[in-house]
């Protein structure tokens, strides 16, 4: 008789690997430098960048299971536009139930949430891993780049809304006391608040996670 050859458990240590990899070791954004675009525009404040995260994760997630259950089955020639197929059908769910659970921060999303679509995070991981892999391992992948990526993301809007509106989540963190016109000392950086600087943010970003993770450069 042959040996019953056991299962992997669902969280092993490889797929373990799979999911946290991206933290860090593998950030879309602070080491594979993709999904900039969407990161610039929606963390000037906390809330949508935390939203925006979350619909990528999501999307990302779900959209590697779904393509790697189906890969057998995908003639290669009109993968892309099966994919596309997938990725698009999420997206249109999710920015339904943010218009329908949390209209306010769906508005200023606006098209962003739209443009998840074309975010490359999700094309990449679909391409470079669940068309080779299983569902499960796949499923872990997406939702690890999508936490990656949402890392990014809340950092920027943490610190741009705290520096530039002295507010976090909607809500006022630095007192009105200590504002100049007040007859204190500070006064909020609108610049934070700006595109521009929410290029510089990502650029500090990749700076410091690279001074602390220089193993990467040396593998390049």
């Amino acid at each position: 008789m042959s040996e019953v050859k056991e299962k992997e458990p669902l969280f092993s240590a490889k797929n373990l690997k799979l999911l946290t990899n991206p933290f860090s070791q593998e950030n879309p954004i602070a080491v594979q430098i993709l999904g900039i675009c969407s990161a610039l525009a929606v963390t000037a404040k906390l809330k949508p960048a935390f939203v925006m995260a979350l619909s990528v994760m999501v999307v990302t997630g779900f959209s590697s299971m779904i393509i790697s259950l189906i890969r057998k089955g995908i003639p290669s020639r009109i993968r892309i536009i099966v994919q596309l197929v997938v990725v698009a059908a999420l997206v249109i769910l999710v920015d339904q139930i943010l218009k329908a659970y949390v209209y306010d921060v769906s508005k200023q999303l606006s098209v962003f949430v739209g443009l998840i679509i074309t975010n490359c995070i999700i094309m990449g991981r679909i391409e470079a891993f669940a068309l080779g892999n299983k569902p499960w391992p796949s499923f872990l992948d997406g939702i690890g780049n999508g936490i990656g990526y949402g890392i990014v993301l809340i950092i920027l809007g943490f610190f741009r809304e705290l520096l530039g509106a002295g507010t976090l989540w909607g809500y006022r963190i630095i007192p009105e006391s200590w504002y100049v016109a007040n007859g204190g000392f500070y006064e909020n950086n609108a610049l934070m608040l700006l595109p521009p600087m929410a290029l510089i943010g990502v650029g500090l970003i990749i700076w410091v996670h690279r001074s602390f993770n220089k193993n990467l450069i040396e593998k390049k």
